[in-house]
């Protein structure tokens, strides 16, 4: 893939993204969702699927229950997608989640713990 069509669908993810994250936290309604963060979005170069990283703050259940719940709304979040963005085709959407703020958090905590350990 030549750089300008790889820079055209880095901006295309990262205008997806925007779109996306601005959807899920101030217009889904769903109660099982916690607090989310769309960390990146990649499309496929025909730009028929998207895989879209969200990053979810809460223990294992409320993730599962989250996740669940942009299943649910993916359609909607297509249809928002497809308003907002002018694109011959719109996405569809599969969801992934993002533990590696999670994985931070935690080598952090391990760093301080070894730390004091270690006065």
């Amino acid at each position: 893939m030549d750089v300008l069509k790889q820079q055209r669908l880095s901006r295309i993810d990262h205008e997806m993204q925007r779109v996306l994250g601005t959807v899920i936290s101030q217009e889904l309604k769903d109660p099982r969702m916690g607090f989310t963060t769309v960390t990146r979005v990649e499309a496929t170069q025909d730009l028929r699927f998207a895989k879209v990283y969200v990053s979810i703050i809460g223990d294992r259940h409320v993730a599962r229950q989250t996740m669940d719940a942009l299943e649910h709304a993916a359609g909607f979040l297509r249809g928002e997608l497809g308003h907002q963005i002018k694109l011959r085709y719109t996405p569809e959407l599969s969801f992934v989640e993002d533990r590696s703020t999670e994985r931070a958090i935690e080598l952090s905590k391990t760093l301080r713990e070894a730390e004091t350990a270690g006065d």
